[in-house]
């Protein structure tokens, strides 16, 4: 009989791995065969919670400890402190253990044991010292990012935004109507005892709310195309496209290709779709999602978007959704590890890289024809001084609309999107 790997051992890996090179955890929980859902609340927390634990350490801790033990330690102080579910015994036990079997265990072990015994008996304590910290140690966020917000949002928007981010991501389902009556998909929900709840900002789409602990392909449709797992945001830009049937229209950076799907529903069918995206990994996705959404209408093609013309040549298209590579700070309750990569220079980089695509793009569209420009970003540079900047130096585009989600306020993630029209 093969040994079950201890799970505290495996999200300590992971974390350790993130903390070394920055190796995106949601790639490695991916491969994760046992206590899938437990790693992955206990990684992601972690990573959340970096400041936190970053204090907590510092409190607790007289001499910094190797990498991978600091991510042994990390796994062990979540569990006590903020893991209300999870019995302290065991997260005592089973983290020691996973120090134990590496080089230099046996000391780190009880270095570990020791802070987490003391971490038991003095919860309540720490927890009330933690919360009299300033925010972006309470809250667990970059201050540098904090103190943006603050100047863009002012403060208590700034701390409901830093809340919200901390909070564990609902799992929100679109009705796919080509496919399925919304009415008939949610008696099929009762029917599982799955009891959903509409989310309000459901409109043209309609959007609903998972109880937690669902596995998604065990929801009744998944294989039949019934509905796609996305947040009510990615209506935003498509709603602003616009796109009617018997158009051309190009989903410049479609994966997973939910936005690509909504507008093939606007589309009825009828008209030329394509979705395009640059690596095999998405493309993949974008085919997968495809096949199970029953849209073989849709065309689905390679190719980079600071370079679009090397694909379509002199095809052109009515109207363009360009949802650009971005920081993704509006989803940073669903990237946790998202908040600790924001900094200037990639601010610039970034920026620089989604003028380069915008340009590029532009070029694709018929006299008449519109764009709409697209982040799941909170910041100016990248929505709104980007545009407006963009604008200026294309005096043969007018920008005719734009809309936002602010996460606190909206209930969803958080997005940007731009309407630029060719005169």
């Amino acid at each position: 009989m093969i040994k079950k790997k201890n799970s505290r051992l495996a999200a300590a890996e992971i974390i350790f791995r993130w903390l070394e090179d920055g190796s995106f955890p949601d790639r490695q929980l991916a491969n994760l065969k046992h206590d899938h859902a437990f790693v992955m609340e206990l990684v992601n927390g972690v990573v959340r919670s970096r400041n936190m634990l970053l204090w907590l350490e510092n409190r607790w801790v007289r001499q910094q400890p190797q990498p991978f033990f600091r991510a042994v330690l990390w796994v062990g102080l979540y569990q006590l402190l903020f893991m209300d579910h999870v019995e302290h015994y065991a997260a005592i036990n089973e983290t020691v253990e996973a120090a134990k079997g590496h080089p230099g265990g046996t000391g780190a072990a009880k270095m570990i044991n020791a802070v987490l015994r003391r971490a038991q008996r003095e919860r309540n304590e720490v927890l009330q010292a933690l919360a009299k910290q300033p925010a972006h140690i309470r809250l667990s966020h970059p201050e540098f990012l904090m103190k943006r917000w603050t100047r863009q949002y002012g403060e208590a928007d700034t701390i409901k935004l830093a809340e919200w981010n901390n909070e564990p991501p609902a799992t929100i389902l679109r009705i796919e109507q080509s496919a399925m009556d919304a009415a008939d998909f949610i008696d099929k929900l009762r029917e599982a005892d799955i009891e959903p709840l509409m989310h309000p900002y459901s409109d043209k789409e309609i959007f609903l709310v998972l109880p937690r602990g669902i596995a998604v392909r065990k929801v009744p449709g998944y294989q039949e195309g019934w509905f796609t797992v996305q947040d009510p945001a990615t209506a935003i830009a498509v709603d602003l496209l616009a796109p009617r049937p018997g158009e051309a229209v190009l989903d410049a950076c479609a994966a997973p290709g939910g936005k690509a799907a909504i507008i093939a529903g606007r589309m009825k069918g009828q008209g030329e779709l394509v979705a395009m995206d640059l690596h095999d990994d998405r493309i993949a996705v974008l085919q997968e999602n495809r096949q199970r959404l029953n849209l073989d209408w849709i065309e689905v093609v390679q190719g980079d978007a600071r370079a679009p013309q090397k694909v379509f040549g002199d095809r052109r298209f009515d109207a363009i959704l360009l949802d650009v590579p971005c920081l993704n700070s509006g989803v940073l309750r669903r990237r946790a590890d998202a908040r600790w990569r924001i900094d200037e220079q990639r601010i610039e980089t970034i920026t620089a890289l989604q003028d380069k695509i915008l340009t590029a793009c532009a070029g694709l569209l018929k006299e008449k024809g519109r764009l709409v420009y697209s982040t799941c970003s909170l910041e100016a540079e990248e929505n709104e001084e980007l545009v407006s900047r963009w604008v200026r130096a294309n005096p043969d585009f007018r920008l005719a609309q734009t809309g936002k989600a602010f996460p606190p306020e909206s209930g969803t993630d958080g997005a940007f999107a731009a309407l630029l029209r060719r005169k």
